[in-house]
């Protein structure tokens, strides 16, 4: 038993590799999010039906678009094995087929995008947000094809290494953000005041900037992969294989999503506060999980990496290292989260009714911070190996028939409201670690080859 867990066990060499990778692109995840926070904190300024209205629709915009994020996630394998074997047809060939795919996703969810506001309505959400909500994501359909073509150029940038352009990327990304929600949530600069609207413009003019400031930045890397159209680009088998691999990260990703999404919508059912409440909390605990979605991403890349030059003892270590980093880093945010409810509610709203609800939500968001982590960090060292079918398999086991159950039950048959219904994804989210770790301690434990 130690013989096999000390194949986990990482060197300096490994452990000092996820943190140099994993830092900045957690610092890349963060600044994603916290675009989402400073909407939130804004909007929050103008009142709760406003900020109903950006939950709402932030809910609805990453339900749909979240499949799509998933499945170019695909180019984590592919780009990083692709990376260590010094393949770099193979990369040419990935971005190119991540960049055609990317269009037709953009197209597919800009369609959905487009009826929010009837699905509102059918989802008996409070007749007071439903309008701006909607308004709010049909916003975001201007940003769908550079929020799809920046994940392609993020992923390949990241594999291959070379962080520093999306880092900076998002620094002023969120600059540009920050300013397009000023001038157009309150009418500054003589624009009119557009309130949740206008964050939503805000959202999608800085996703235009991410897509072609990134593009720009990693000119130099990237221009020899896109100099000229490969005559193979959209053969079917290649698409295909693409299809197979990215078809279940994307569809575990919607799940995962999906169950926080539904928590969402039940939290309409309690009311105004109950959702803006919850929209604070999710924000925070969104926040502090871009982490672990870091560390998770350094994983794939460095796991595929060593796959790629055929060092599958690298590969082990190099996943025990992020496992291990993880542990840590989440066990701090837990502290900070369980310590401190009220006074980071209080940062995002003046409202005493949303404050209440995030604050007892808050902590709750505290004791699940392991696990969230922990499924996050395991998913991403099995994506290195290409392994993304079992992930799905545990996150529709955990979330759907366990989480989800847990959730409705404490929150409406047990009267506990909104705690009730945060308890239920902390049962869920526990039962995905404990699957996937698991799942990883199988896996590589096997061989290790490329794909």
């Amino acid at each position: 038993m130690w013989a096999r867990l000390s194949a986990f066990r990482p060197g300096g060499t490994e452990f000092r590799g996820v943190v140099a990778l994993a830092l900045p692109v957690a610092v890349v995840q963060m600044g994603l999010v916290a675009q989402g926070l400073v909407d939130t904190a804004m909007v929050g300024r103008v009142n709760a039906a406003e900020l109903g209205a950006v939950t709402l629709g932030n809910l609805y915009f990453f339900g749909v678009a979240v499949f799509g994020m998933g499945f170019l996630f695909a180019l984590d394998p592919l780009v990083s094995q692709a990376f260590g074997a010094d393949d770099h047809a193979s990369i040419e060939a990935a971005i190119q087929r991540g960049l055609v795919l990317s269009l037709g996703l953009a197209v597919t969810t800009s369609a959905l995008l487009a009826v929010a506001g009837p699905v509102f309505t059918l989802l008996k959400q409070p007749e007071e947000v439903v309008p701006a909500a909607a308004a709010y994501a049909r916003t975001q359909i201007v940003g769908m094809l550079p929020f799809y073509g920046f994940i392609v150029f993020r992923q390949v940038l990241q594999a291959v290494g070379r962080v520093a352009p999306v880092v900076w990327t998002i620094l002023l990304a969120n600059l540009v953000n920050a300013l397009a929600n000023w001038i157009l949530v309150f009418g500054n600069l003589g624009a009119p005041a557009m309130g949740a609207v206008g964050s939503g413009w805000a959202t999608a003019i800085s996703r235009w900037f991410m897509w072609l400031c990134a593009l720009v930045l990693g000119w130099r890397l990237l221009v020899p992969y896109l100099g000229r159209v490969r005559r193979d680009l959209l053969l079917a088998g290649p698409l295909r294989r693409i299809l197979r691999l990215g078809s279940p990260i994307g569809l575990q990703l919607f799940l995962e999503f999906g169950a926080f999404g539904a928590i969402g919508i039940a939290m309409g059912w309690l009311g105004t506060e109950a959702i803006a409440g919850h929209q604070i909390a999710l924000n925070l605990a969104a926040f502090a999980f871009m982490i672990p979605v870091g560390i998770s991403q350094a994983g794939a890349v460095l796991v595929g990496r060593a796959v790629g030059r055929g060092r599958p003892d690298r590969a082990r270590r190099s996943a025990g290292g992020a496992i291990l980093l993880c542990c840590a880093v989440m066990a701090a945010t837990a502290l900070i989260f369980l310590v401190f409810p009220g006074t980071l509610a209080r940062q995002f709203t003046t409202e005493t009714g949303v404050v209440a609800v995030a604050a007892v939500l808050i902590p709750v968001a505290g004791m699940f911070q392991l696990f969230d982590g922990l499924q996050v960090v395991c998913t991403g060292v099995l994506r290195g190996v290409a392994d993304t079918l079992r992930p799905l398999v545990c996150n529709l086991l955990g979330f759907w028939l366990f989480g989800m159950p847990v959730s409705l039950w404490l929150g409406f048959q047990r009267g506990m409201g909104p705690v009730g219904l945060w308890w239920g994804l902390a049962a869920g989210l526990g039962a995905v670690a404990v699957m996937l770790v698991a799942r990883v301690w199988i896996r590589f434990h096997g061989p290790l080859e490329r794909v």
